[in-house]
């Protein structure tokens, strides 16, 4: 533990904020979020005690899945603003202190991007090599692989007689990583942004970029259009390695910046070899298996019971796994629905403020970076959509319309109320005037109708809102060495209602104790020491916690 607190660095201390640029502010009334928008709300962002902003794709985009499939990485969205907009936002930032990560797509571009352009005009163009591109077999796809969000992942061109590959949409075809140019050109515009002044890189599925030699059919169970999910042979394979080292040799070296990979299917085991001290390609990976914990066997839309012990493990394994390396910690993102309709109680406003704040304490106090997206602060909650038409999430979109057409509409539409990406994509709610203060105009994504009562004026007012004891707790965190650097233990194992754990530094010892059911809990044994915050107020008895109830206890051997 003491090589950890020598090895010190700004992003293991701070918490991060992320944005979603799309839904947080409208500075010009169009119904779209934009940078200005952003710089708007500066001192919001500052007041939360966060060090750093993750900020979601604002690159030139067609939009096919919301500035995911880049059209140009050194331009801005015109939705979004300008380049002069970006720059005042980064200054505004770095002024308050706060740095900025951006997030990189580089495992596949927008097929209106140039090189993709390029690429699609024959087979012998310069660029031709920059995707994935193959002959059929038997006048089909050169493989069985489905994409995440399209029955099958390859796209057939007339033009050039030949399959393209995209495991996500047919207007984001994979980046060909094999390819020395490509490396060199991702590498080139990275540094170019580092040298504008932006700290890291969040980097979209980097553990996607590298593909199995040969591109063999997956093994599982066909899908019903008779494809097969195959991410044993694109997900952490041995090559991303050595692309990942090449580029913090290139880009990362010599530079004081931070940079977190997202690796879906990737195990604790396979998430410490990214981040392992010893090559450190990465400062810290975001993990799914917290995020699929109830999702049945054919994936996220098929819904189960999450399971408190499952829990528990999957939170003790990764904590262990990288005790020499480092942690993120995220309850939700852009991609997740909101933590409260998801592992608290968003039934009724005494349980939901409760919940939410005990949710904020079980997860940012574990040793990792704290990753808060905007509105969990507020406890923000699911949205009551009426019907699909209110739904603008691709993946949303995609698999309704193939459960619809196999007689499962409403099936899939209740799966996408509980799970759907638009879930945390909706405006964020900045006060109960129409459109929630987001907007003069109309609002590309509907505005949950909860407004009205979860905005942040009325938290702003309320002393035992969700974003005051957000603020209380982040400080705690950023003034304690020991939940920077403790060592982490699980306690209360057996429990069926208690997520308990110790953080311990020298002679110090902080004690997360957190009921995560709506009855009252008792503890196996009492916990001494004083106790430096808690979610709610009245008396508190030393081994009963009351409903959603969290406490951190402080200790000295």
């Amino acid at each position: 533990m003491e090589n950890s607190v020598i090895d010190r660095a700004w992003w293991k201390e701070c918490a991060v904020y992320q944005i979603y640029p799309r839904s947080f502010f409208d500075s010009n009334g169009d119904g779209i979020g934009d940078l200005a928008g952003i710089t708007q709300k500066l001192d919001y962002i500052a007041s939360l005690g966060v060090g750093a902003v993750w900020l979601n794709p604002v690159y030139d985009s067609p939009n096919d899945d919301m500035g995911y499939d880049i059209r140009n990485y050194e331009a801005v969205m015109q939705e979004f603003g300008t380049m002069a907009d970006f720059d005042a936002l980064l200054a505004g930032l770095h002024a308050r202190g706060i740095r900025l990560i951006m997030d990189l797509v580089v495992n596949h571009s927008s097929d209106e991007h140039a090189w993709f352009v390029e690429s699609r005009k024959s087979r012998d163009n310069p660029y031709r090599d920059f995707y994935i591109w193959r002959d059929g077999k038997h006048g089909k796809e050169p493989n069985n692989w489905a994409s995440f969000f399209t029955p099958s992942a390859w796209k057939y061109d007339e033009q050039t007689d030949q399959w393209y590959l995209h495991l996500f949409s047919e207007k984001q075809p994979d980046l060909n990583w094999q390819n020395p140019a490509v490396r060199a050109e991702v590498y080139a515009m990275m540094n170019r942004w580092f040298d504008r002044g932006v700290d890291g890189f969040r980097m979209d599925v980097i553990n996607l970029i590298a593909k199995a030699k040969g591109l063999p059919d997956g093994t599982g169970t066909p899908s019903p259009e008779g494809y097969v999910f195959a991410p044993e042979h694109f997900a952490d394979q041995p090559q991303a390695h050595e692309y990942l080292r090449e580029m913090r040799r290139v880009c990362f070296d010599g530079r004081d910046c931070m940079c977190v990979g997202e690796t879906p299917f990737s195990s604790s085991a396979t998430g410490f070899s990214y981040v392992d001290p010893v090559h450190r390609e990465l400062d810290m990976v975001f993990s799914f298996d917290l995020m699929d914990i109830d999702s049945g066997r054919s994936g996220k839309w098929e819904i189960v019971p999450w399971n408190l012990a499952r829990m528990k493990a999957i939170i003790e394994d990764w904590q262990t796994a990288l005790a020499t390396g480092w942690n993120s910690l995220f309850w939700s993102n852009h991609d997740q629905p909101r933590p409260v309709s998801r592992f608290g109680s968003a039934e009724s406003e005494v349980p939901r403020v409760r919940s939410a704040k005990m949710l904020g304490v079980a997860m940012h106090l574990l040793r990792g970076t704290p990753f808060v997206y905007q509105g969990e602060e507020l406890g923000m909650t699911n949205v009551p959509f009426r019907n699909i038409s209110d739904i603008r999430d691709l993946e949303s979109l995609n698999f309704y319309r193939l459960a619809a057409a196999r007689g499962e509409a409403e099936k899939a539409w209740q799966a996408i109320l509980r799970k759907g990406r638009d879930n945390a994509r909706v405006p964020m709610q900045w006060s109960a005037e129409q459109n929630a203060g987001f907007t003069t105009g109309t609002p590309w994504l509907m505005v949950n109708p909860n407004h009205d009562r979860i905005n942040v004026d009325a938290a702003e007012q309320d002393p035992d809102s969700v974003l005051r004891f957000y603020r209380a707790l982040l400080s705690l965190r950023a003034e304690s060495r020991t939940l920077i650097y403790g060592e982490f233990a699980l306690i209360e194992r057996e429990h069926p209602q208690v997520f308990a754990y110790t953080r311990t530094l020298e002679d110090e010892t902080m004690t997360v104790l957190c009921n995560m059911s709506g009855k009252e809990a008792r503890l196996t044994k009492a916990v001494s020491g004083a106790c430096v915050l808690r979610n709610m107020h009245g008396e508190m008895e030393e081994r009963l916690l009351a409903p959603y109830e969290a406490r951190v206890i402080r200790s000295h051997v």
